[in-house]
């Protein structure tokens, strides 16, 4: 798996949303919605702090592309995210139809954080996006960005 320029360029973006989330105290995550011409559509951090697991990144990312995105339009665009996506937001991202998912760390990555980090597992098996929605084209990791990530459940972790 090679990653192009702009690929790394908007993880690059995702890493910083990541960092925003962890500044305002929340879990590092971040994502970018772009569309097949380049476009970036939206882009959101983790807004779990609040009480509602559910607000990941990628699945506001999915309910903003189910509002505002043409169902035809939908497959041609790539998410972009720090993080590979969990279950419920690789079910999301199929269910709404759409494309590529680029991550700069995967899940068993994370996996193996936290368990070094000694942090209990979460309510919900870790399992990559292809055995989730086994259609959709997924490249990562990036080895360069996520050491970035790895270091932002570190500080979140270990304070």
């Amino acid at each position: 798996m090679s990653l192009s320029e702009v690929d790394r360029a908007h993880l690059v973006r995702c890493v910083e949303l990541a960092e925003e989330a962890l500044v305002a105290g929340d879990e590092p995550f971040g994502s970018v919605l772009v569309a097949a011409d380049g476009t970036v559509l939206a882009e959101d951090r983790n807004r779990i702090a609040g009480g509602d697991s559910t607000r990941h990144p990628e699945f506001e990312l999915a309910r903003w592309a189910a509002e505002h995105m043409d169902p035809a339009d939908r497959p041609a665009a790539t998410v972009y995210t720090s993080g590979e996506h969990c279950p419920m937001c690789s079910a999301a991202h199929a269910w709404v139809g759409l494309g590529r998912i680029v991550y700069a760390s995967s899940s068993a990555q994370l996996a193996a954080w936290l368990t070094e980090l000694g942090v209990a597992p979460g309510p919900v098996a870790t399992l990559p996006v292809t055995v989730v929605a086994p259609g959709i084209p997924v490249d990562g990791p990036d080895e360069e960005l996520s050491a970035r990530v790895r270091e932002l459940h570190v500080r979140l972790h270990r304070g």
